[in-house]
């Protein structure tokens, strides 16, 4: 645990340096930005793999060693071309496909553009004989956007439509997408939502701006940090949105505490640095340890062996370390500068002193908790009951993955996978590989793929297959799925296939094969994120334990914690499955339906939400604590705790749920999901949890609330925010 003499040091230091520190800040973020600029671009992966070498993963390395890009007839992506006015035969059709094959063959990247013209082949034709599919392989989706281009001038020509769809295409629009919403949703919408709520908690501009300064350079120096990361490991696109969210979630949070409490203390007549330093005794020492909290929470999740799930969390950690230097460092650096210019350019009405001294959140929020302690037995009953039937329709929780279906209809991707679908139903632009080292050379393997290649096509799950064999024996089984490769039934086939099919197919050769594609991918990447979920709840709750057993020295407390946080967490997850699959309320949140929860969306909220929980959980009961050592009383301590705290919680929870609200708008299904995962939980846990769970039963407990068994009485004293506090509310 920190040591209060450092970080009241470091805190002081930055104060009376003021513009030292800023400096060292300001250098940090001119080299963060232009790592960014110079190394992020190119350095990360919209790919969603496990990195435990699943079946999968082997199945790609052995295709890829076996089948160099290019040699082997294989594609990534198919181009649907149609025309009703002329079929394949016509000269117009002729020289259009031959002119687009050219165009795409002379596109860097592109390793391969085949046609029903050079290969002959009348699965390349629909039934119709109106459309036709190139074949095309692209080294990766850097290769997308010139071979989009040709694609779209073709659609431009009155006769013909053509659209794409496949592995770099679909790679290239999720890309894309998570860039659109990271701009739409998390900037333009969460950045101003959470402005607005810092002007309305402290009334004043420049009060307001401070913490939006300090989220905005965690987060320039935390993309710096992961540039320089992405150059070591491989990490998901998707950590620039989750460091963005967090490091404004986090930094506005962080900020607002310390803000606060120095206005506080300056109100009491402190001196400037007397502020600064109460403060480090008390807001940093509280943000030092929720960070560390966070952070905790967060490295659970990088035992998940999951490209997404470790690339989410470092995103996470990296920003709320940064969050919690800038709140120790800058912030005391910028007060130390400024001293009461925190307070200039009063907002009218919001802004007067006598409406922050009124303190009207706290007179409502405490209002609530009177009535609450009334009956606490009922109360916690009833709010309990409510949380437990939100939490039931997690029983039909079905986690998977977002394919092509799921994008918007504007994206290429999307559009070439409906042309597919209609003129080519049993095509595929993402086939099941089921490769054997020596499927070509042996005899009983080449016979046992030959059978296999029967079943499947036989199967109304998948499609006529092709073998095709390398120079070192290998073979390789190509087998369209039928649907969305990602979609529901196209997994439950290939699970069958894996489990079942090709293992019995192989039953009697010495073969080992692997199967490989798309699906087959999802299927490793979902269990890679569900398997170690055991063992990170078990991590993140033991945690959670010992970090709040050690800080309020009270068993009762750290487990009361522990289970008020697992309802609020169950009733968001129970929120997800109503809307998300059940789609109640879709078309009200503008939300798109899904047969699937995403899956590395509960297991990585769980964390977040512990996470995030120890910000309110720790401010609140230190207020509580510190009250009840003074007065003896459970009812008036926790009617003063609510209280007195109620601006300050409301306004953090306000924020970020505004910044997740930023998520929820954006179009990327999955980031839907955990957007309004986080959001409601945290509009309960600052509702339901505060104002009636916990007074209700710390009512009901009484003395019991602060139990710390003798043998646990070595564990260290550690005072948090609150320990200073006012004698009335503030």
């Amino acid at each position: 645990m920190s040591n209060p003499l450092s970080i009241r040091r470091l805190v002081l230091g930055s104060a009376t340096h003021p513009w030292r520190t800023i400096s060292a800040w300001v250098v940090a973020a001119v080299l963060a930005i232009v790592a960014v600029g110079v190394l992020l671009g190119d350095s990360l992966s919209s790919e969603n793999h496990p990195t435990d070498n699943r079946e999968s993963q082997r199945a790609e390395d052995l295709i890829a060693r076996s089948f160099p890009m290019g040699t082997a007839g294989l594609t990534s992506d198919v181009i649907v071309v149609r025309s009703e006015r002329y079929v394949v035969d016509a000269p117009q059709f002729r020289s259009l496909v031959s002119a687009l094959a050219a165009d795409v063959g002379g596109e860097q990247g592109v390793t391969d553009a085949k046609t029903y013209l050079d290969s002959g082949n009348a699965q390349l034709v629909s039934g119709d004989r109106h459309a036709t599919i190139l074949a095309v392989n692209l080294a990766d989706s850097d290769a997308v956007d010139g071979v989009i281009d040709a694609v779209e001038r073709v659609d431009a020509i009155g006769a013909f439509s053509a659209a794409m769809t496949g592995d770099e295409t679909r790679q290239h629009d999720f890309d894309q997408l998570s860039q659109d919403d990271l701009k739409s949703g998390e900037l333009q919408f969460g950045l101003p939502a959470a402005f607005i709520v810092l002007l309305l908690v402290f009334g004043a501009v420049v009060a307001g701006l401070i913490p939006l300064l300090l989220a905005m350079l965690s987060i320039a120096i935390g993309l710096g940090i992961v540039a320089l990361l992405a150059q070591q490991f491989e990490l998901s696109v998707f950590v620039v949105n989750m460091l963005t969210g967090m490091g404004l979630a986090l930094g506005i949070d962080y900020a607002l505490f310390v803000v606060s409490r120095y206005r506080e203390e300056r109100g009491q007549g402190r001196e400037k640095l007397d502020a600064i330093a109460a403060s480090a005794n008390t807001a940093n020492r509280a943000v030092v340890f929720s960070g560390t909290a966070f952070v905790i929470a967060m490295f659970g999740m990088l035992i998940v062996p999951n490209n997404i799930m470790r690339s989410l969390a470092i995103g996470a950690i990296v920003v709320g370390v940064v969050s919690v230097i800038a709140a120790t460092t800058l912030l005391p650096a910028l007060l130390g500068l400024i001293g009461d210019g925190v307070d200039r350019l009063r907002i009218p009405i919001v802004g007067r002193r006598s409406v922050e001294r009124a303190n009207p959140e706290g007179r409502f929020w405490g209002a609530i908790v009177h009535a609450v302690l009334r009956r606490p037995a009922l109360s916690l009953a009833v709010s309990a009951g409510v949380l437990l039937a939100l939490a039931v329709p997690i029983l039909g929780i079905n986690v998977g993955t977002s394919g092509v279906s799921a994008l918007p209809e504007r994206f290429e991707s999307r559009q070439g996978y409906s042309a597919l679908q209609r003129n080519f139903p049993g095509a595929t632009a993402n086939p099941v590989e089921i490769v054997v080292p020596n499927g070509a050379s042996d005899l009983s393997a080449r016979r046992a793929l030959l059978q296999l290649r029967s079943r499947l096509a036989s199967d109304p799950r998948f499609g006529a297959g092709r073998i095709t064999s390398a120079a070192d024996g290998a073979g390789l089984l190509t087998v369209p799925v039928r649907g969305d490769a990602s979609g529901e039934e196209a997994v439950a086939a290939v699970r069958t296939l894996r489990s079942t099919i090709v293992p019995a197919a192989f039953a009697n050769s010495s073969a080992e094969p692997s199967v490989g594609g798309q699906t087959s991918e999802d299927i490793d990447y979902i269990d890679s994120a569900i398997d170690p979920a055991p063992l990170v709840i078990t991590l993140v709750l033991g945690l959670t334990l010992v970090l709040l057993t050690a800080v309020f020295r009270s068993v009762v407390i750290a487990g009361l914690t522990v289970v008020l946080n697992l309802l609020s967490v169950g009733a968001a997850y129970g929120l997800i499955v109503l809307v998300f699959q059940h789609g109640v309320g879709t078309g009200l949140f503008g939300f798109e339906q899904s047969d699937t929860i995403e899956a590395w969306v509960p297991l990585f909220l769980f964390s977040v939400l512990f996470g995030l929980s120890m910000d309110y959980q720790v401010f609140l009961l230190s207020r509580i604590k510190e009250r009840y050592d003074h007065v003896g009383d459970t009812t008036e301590a926790v009617t003063f705790g609510v209280a007195s705290t109620a601006r300050i919680i409301t306004g953090a929870a306000l924020i970020i749920i505004a910044v997740f609200s930023g998520f929820a708008r954006g179009e990327l299904i999955m980031f839907q999901q955990m957007g309004f995962g986080v959001a409601v939980a945290l509009l309960i846990d600052a509702t339901i949890v505060r104002s009636v769970l916990l007074p209700s039963a710390m009512s009901i407990l009484g003395r019991w609330n602060w139990y710390l068994p003798r043998w646990l009485h070595w564990l260290p004293r550690v005072q948090m925010e609150g320990a200073r506090a006012s004698a009335s509310p503030s």
